[in-house]
């Protein structure tokens, strides 16, 4: 069975575009704010594990729908006689340059393509649309409404009341950002309207909602897999008699840093190729900032605490406050060797005694020694760079393929059930000590703890 194929149509400027990238998972759609710029009708499969589970036909906009229906409507003396009246047409008028963005949309449409009518819920309806989607009513073929509402919903309530006169099923979307259960509402939507195309529409959500699942499993691998090479980096730099030992720790310092950097990057490169986004822009910020930010809110939070809950079980001061943190923490306190005083000190001792990289030295003969830095040492540094991993893939799997705008990541993740601190650290501190022998199960196991964490794709908090 050959795979649906809807040709995505309306006014010149209306979403179009991005509505076909959207649903075809595909940032190559051509698509700018001027409008005609898609001048001819072009196909966009959307294809999961090399197999086409529907194709999305880009199209230019009306221009002259009103000439055009007349010239359909001499054809149609009767209702039974429309759907080849608009066959004729296309077949008559597709060399005619007056007509021809009306025949590059209308040829799919008449060879069997169903039909996406996109409309913008921020501007008024007007009389003006009622032509297309007359001429859209005569082909026949199953069609639906999509109202985008682009920048805001002033107009909606009057589109659905205007649509609803053509149009079997109409739905609102945001095509910039509508969740992926929203795009596949709209091919069950589909499936209702013609029963020749529910079973290839049933399967294509089931196929997209295992990709979902793959996807997640496979960026989880992917954060795994960094995680273990940052806490496993461990630069160094001989010191001789005459070097400066402030000087040689900070350019090592800057190469550990740009190590990491590099690390993260890959990571999230191969993330957002996962999520077929091949030439994403991101803005975020760099890790150099985050050791400057340990004691803020945003690093408690990757902890599942925030400022109150820190403050709180810091009050007693002493064994009291530890006995605070370690429940707050589940039992974690022993290992992220917490170092507890008062409300005023004691947050800030704990996260300030760990830094996210330790140095050490070791003498070498003749009076030289090596100054490294153990990634491991730190009990913070995986926290924080799973916390970052988990924000930027939440973005990255529900990003629309129509934005052309930089991926800002900011936020914090959402925060750590007890039991995931507990496991995630133990794990953490195994990649610390694990040799090469010992990495990939080390992988493994993150792999499969980090999975869950990913599933819910949470809106990261601002």
């Amino acid at each position: 069975m050959s795979p649906p194929r809807f040709a995505v149509v309306g006014h010149p400027n209306k979403g179009k575009s991005s509505l076909v990238a959207t649903l075809a998972e595909d940032e190559s759609v051509r698509i700018a704010p001027e409008s005609g710029t898609t001048t001819r009708a072009v196909t966009y499969p959307m294809r999961v594990r090399g197999e086409t589970l529907y194709e999305l036909i880009d199209t230019p906009g009306f221009q002259r729908a009103r000439r055009a229906l007349g010239l359909i409507e001499q054809r149609a003396a009767t209702a039974a006689a429309r759907r080849e009246a608009v066959r004729a047409f296309v077949a008559e008028h597709r060399a005619d340059p007056m007509f021809r963005a009306e025949c590059e949309l209308l040829a799919p449409v008449v060879e069997g393509a169903g039909i996406i009518y996109v409309v913008d819920g921020a501007v008024p309806y007007g009389p003006e649309y009622e032509p297309e989607m007359e001429i859209l009513r005569w082909s026949g073929q199953p069609s639906l409404a999509v109202i985008n509402p682009i920048g805001t919903r002033d107009h909606v309530r009057e589109w659905r009341d205007a649509l609803g006169q053509y149009f079997r099923v109409v739905r609102e979307m945001d095509v910039l950002a509508a969740p992926v259960e929203q795009r596949l509402d709209l091919l069950r939507a589909f499936g209702e309207l013609d029963p020749a195309w529910r079973p290839a529409l049933e399967r294509a959500v089931e196929a997209l909602r295992a990709e979902r699942h793959r996807l997640r499993v496979r960026a989880a691998r992917v954060i795994a897999e960094m995680l273990v090479e940052a806490l496993t980096l461990a630069p160094e730099r001989r010191l001789r008699a005459d070097d400066d030992p402030q000087a040689a720790r900070a350019e090592l310092e800057h190469a550990y840093a740009d190590s990491l950097r590099g690390l993260e990057t890959a990571a999230r490169a191969r993330v957002e190729r996962l999520y077929h986004h091949e030439a994403l822009a991101r803005d975020e910020a760099v890790l150099e900032s985050i050791e400057a930010d340990l004691l803020a809110a945003r690093t408690w939070q990757l902890f599942g605490l925030d400022r109150l809950t820190l403050a709180g079980v810091g009050a007693g001061g002493g064994a009291a406050a530890g006995l605070g943190v370690d429940a707050a923490l589940g039992g974690l306190s022993g290992f992220l060797g917490a170092a507890i005083g008062g409300v005023a000190g004691g947050a800030a001792a704990w996260l300030a005694a760990d830094r996210l990289a330790r140095f050490e030295t070791r003498d070498l003969p003749f009076g030289e020694q090596v100054l490294a830095v153990r990634a491991g040492a730190s009990r913070n540094l995986p926290f924080v760079l799973l916390g970052r991993a988990r924000v930027h893939h939440a973005l990255v799997a529900r990003r629309s393929h129509a934005r052309r705008d930089p991926l800002v990541v900011e936020g914090t993740s959402a925060g750590l059930p007890g039991d995931a601190r507990q496991r995630l650290a133990r794990l953490f501190e195994r990649a610390a000590d694990a040799g090469d022998d010992g990495a990939e199960a080390v992988v493994e196991s993150l792999a499969e703890a980090i999975a869950p964490l990913l599933e819910s794709e949470p809106e990261p908090a601002a």
